[in-house]
């Protein structure tokens, strides 16, 4: 068994951390590309969202590269994610893929034995026990979002901004070739010191905008045209709503040991949006009130065309904005997005807020 999986933004290095631990052979899929795009749109439902396109090329190209099984974590609730696995293998098979299985990890419920006899399962020759590595690539995904929030602090007053591309471009083409989470972690603690060594100009003071939305297009960047590398480099500091870390958190740890998931992001949408609806609708309605009254000085909502969730959220937002007087840019993703009008949305976004912030200080 050689397993893959899809990707999202820096889940995979948590992901090769767990398998590389627990002795499980995988093939990481290739970065995201247009190809991978259209490789899956290719064999998709026209109206399906756009992860579940930009998956099934993941799979594609790596049964190509060797992989003969996939993973991929379950879902409950009004959404179209928690029928990915099942309608993907079909696909798969109708398209010539029929030796290919996926294996759907649903998330623990209540208490951590159904999940941990799953991830046993997939365990063969590892010396560390499944849970300890389960744990530890909890570990691995926390010290990337560490990572992370150092990169919002030095992009927007970097002197060199290419030097801080150049950093981030070695640590992907290294963390790919790591075995294990003792070497993967040393890889981003060697990064976050490269950062620190960036010449940065602290009479900056950048404008603070929040990204909220559906959890894989904020995360992927490939799905949102790399928004936080451009926001970073036309001088704003921004901070992801959802990260690997906050999803491995709040979907597999707080479950397994008995505790609530999202109770801030849950108290804070409830005047706007009090019952679950499925994806992180109420998160991001949670999210989006958590920034405002943090000082943020304007947030973009990114989510996939027909994501049911997230387009209850976008009805509700204009209602937060009213409220807390923060602007918010609101951005649908597609396989048929383009370059050129994306990118000037964003550019006009960030005008009106700094005008905004600028005659907020002249009052």
């Amino acid at each position: 068994m050689r397993l893959t999986y899809p990707h999202m933004g820096e889940a995979y290095i948590a992901i090769k951390s767990l398998f590389d631990d627990i002795g499980v052979e995988s093939t990481i899929p290739s970065f995201t590309t247009d190809t991978t795009l259209r490789l899956g749109a290719a064999l998709s439902p026209e109206t399906i969202c756009l992860p579940f396109k930009i998956m099934l090329g993941n799979y594609i190209n790596s049964i190509k590269a060797g992989a003969d099984t996939v993973l991929i974590t379950g879902s409950c609730g009004p959404c179209r994610y928690g029928y990915y696995g099942p309608i993907q293998q079909q696909i798969l098979r109708e398209a010539g893929y029929r030796d290919i299985d996926i294996i759907v990890l649903d998330p623990p419920r209540e208490g951590y034995r159904d999940f941990y006899a799953a991830v046993k399962k997939l365990s063969h020759r590892g010396r560390t026990h499944p849970l300890q590595a389960v744990l530890t690539a909890y570990r691995v995904s926390c010290a990337v979002d560490a990572l992370n929030d150092l990169l919002y602090h030095i992009r927007p007053r970097a002197v060199n901004k290419a030097e801080v591309r150049a950093i981030l471009h070695r640590f992907k083409e290294q963390v790919t070739q790591a075995c294990g989470s003792a070497e993967i972690l040393k890889m981003v603690e060697e990064t976050g010191n490269a950062l620190k060594q960036v010449e940065i100009n602290n009479e900056i003071k950048p404008l603070k905008i929040g990204i909220i939305g559906e959890i894989y297009t904020i995360i992927e960047p490939f799905t949102n045209l790399n928004i936080e590398e451009r926001l970073g480099e036309m001088g704003m500091e921004v901070h992801r709503s959802m990260t690997v870390r906050s999803w491995i958190q709040n979907t597999l740890i707080k479950p397994m040991t008995g505790r609530k998931s999202y109770v801030l992001e849950k108290k804070l949408s409830k005047p706007y949006l009090p019952a679950m609806i499925g994806g992180h609708a109420q998160q991001c309605i949670g999210h989006a009130v958590q920034y405002a009254q943090m000082g943020y000085d304007g947030l973009i909502q990114i989510y996939p065309m027909t994501c049911m969730p997230e387009i209850v959220s976008r009805s509700i937002l204009p209602q937060v904005e009213k409220d807390y007087g923060i602007p918010i840019l609101y951005l649908i993703v597609d396989e048929q997005t383009g370059m050129a009008g994306y990118v000037t949305r964003i550019e006009a976004f960030v005008d009106c807020v700094a005008r905004r912030k600028k005659e907020m200080l002249h009052e």
